[in-house]
């Protein structure tokens, strides 16, 4: 299977220059600097319609348990959505990834967020129309789970297609404050919008998911390089498998899954414990929410802060940095009472998660060639994933376990402690690769 291919010569839009460059995103050649990315037009429009896909899964996500609850009241029904979402994202991410790579990624990103669109438009015209369904809401929370999935690599993989080596750092730290901003508004958002009537959110959640798809119509992707896999007609089976095959073999990315899985499952576990905590000390509900958002904006004020610190202090420091302090905030957290004061170090432990994590994500754009990109994308994509929503089991049964948030705590500092230590005797994280733009040796 051949990757499609546009007819007309591409031009990368921060140089007005053709694209022909090794790495699909700086041309070769003496060419003039590139722009800012403030006037790339390709980069402007990847990042407002991945925020727009972004900003409308939040709202959905409030908004699905909240519809159940008005209709039936039912826990088990609202459980089993949202056990249902998390299922079909994690199988979608790795065939997502080779869909990435398989076919035109302007192409594969339009047809999911037009598809969403409907998806969304047709619940919303149901409620409208007082016709609710379960069932009809769980194939919306489907087709959510695998499109979403199918969208994510794709846009990952085109970052590079649409950005010179040079500025790739600085587009990965304004991408990581995406999510901090969905975070914060989406929820918000979503719950004045069924306050006022539960069709809206539905209906606002379609209309950015079809601007989002209007974005993809603009945009304009050099044509991706054919990988190995696909030359020697392995099938998408035999794409996936050369996927995982390519990510073992490499050292660092290895090394850095491995890491970023530990961390995932650590922190995931902690907010559900915190929560817990909270409980015990009957902090009040608004305390509570207040203490949610200063994680949220210790992480948006880290997406602020990521392209200069990652310009300006060596790879490793960066990656020492955060284990070391995740693990001293979390294990002080155990000594503080909650609300105010705990959000605090949460918003302290997210502030340089960002950093990291344009660090690493840099890496592995740079270092994974075009053709695989999708696929490196998604399995990432899974291995957060997976860790993602182990995390909260293991939090809810060492809450158990243990008698209280407090020891629970300690345990999440003890394990944070131990993942810093392995991360400074680790070789790989401990002279982490400098990638492009940083000044430090």
């Amino acid at each position: 299977m051949t990757v499609a291919r546009p007819t007309s010569e591409p031009t990368d839009e921060s140089t007005d220059q053709p694209v022909g460059g090794p790495t699909g995103g700086e041309p070769s050649g003496p060419l003039a600097a590139p722009r800012p990315l403030s006037r790339n037009r390709n980069y402007n429009i990847l990042w407002t319609g991945q925020l727009l896909s972004e900003l409308a899964f939040e709202v959905a996500m409030v908004a699905v348990p909240l519809l159940i609850l008005a209709h039936t009241g039912s826990a088990l029904q609202m459980g089993v959505a949202s056990s249902v979402l998390a299922a079909v994202r994690m199988l979608a991410a790795v065939p997502a990834g080779a869909i990435a790579d398989r076919w035109n990624r302007r192409t594969v990103m339009l047809t999911c967020q037009g598809l969403r669109a409907v998806s969304m438009g047709s619940l919303a015209a149901a409620l409208a129309l007082d016709r609710y369904s379960y069932w009809h809401l769980l194939a919306v929370v489907v087709l959510e789970g695998v499109l979403g999935s199918v969208f994510e690599p794709a846009e990952h993989a085109a970052l590079p297609q649409v950005v010179p080596e040079s500025q790739l750092s600085t587009a990965v730290a304004r991408n990581a404050a995406r999510p901090y901003v969905a975070t914060l508004l989406g929820p918000s958002v979503a719950g004045f919008l069924f306050s006022v009537h539960p069709t809206d959110p539905f209906t606002v959640t379609a209309g950015m998911l079809a601007l989002s798809a209007g974005a993809m119509t603009l945009l304009r992707l050099p044509p991706a390089a054919r990988s190995d896999t696909e030359e020697t007609g392995g099938g998408m089976g035999g794409e996936m498998a050369a996927g995982f095959r390519w990510v073992l073999r490499n050292r660092v990315l290895r090394t850095t899954l491995l890491w970023m899985m530990g961390t995932n499952l650590v922190f995931n576990a902690l907010l559900v414990i915190i929560l817990a905590l909270s409980h015990e000390d009957q902090t009040a509900p608004g305390e509570i929410g207040l203490m949610m958002a200063c994680l949220g904006a210790g992480g948006l004020l880290g997406a602020a802060l990521a392209s200069w610190l990652h310009r300006r202090l060596p790879a490793p420091v960066i990656v020492l940095g955060f284990a070391w302090l995740a693990a001293v905030a979390t294990s002080l957290m155990a000594a503080v009472s909650g609300g105010v004061p705990l959000g605090a170090l949460l918003g302290l432990a997210a502030l340089f998660a960002p950093v990291a994590n344009t660090t690493v994500m840099t890496h592995q754009l740079l270092v994974t060639p075009d053709g695989m990109r999708g696929r490196v994308s998604s399995i990432s994509a899974l291995c957060a994933g997976g860790a993602g929503a182990l995390g909260p089991l293991v939090g809810g049964v060492l809450v158990a376990r243990s008698g209280g948030g407090t020891d629970a705590v300690l345990a999440c500092g003890a394990a944070l402690a131990l993942i810093a230590v392995g991360t400074t005797a680790s070789p790989v994280l401990r002279r982490f690769p400098r990638s492009s733009g940083q000044t430090h040796e």
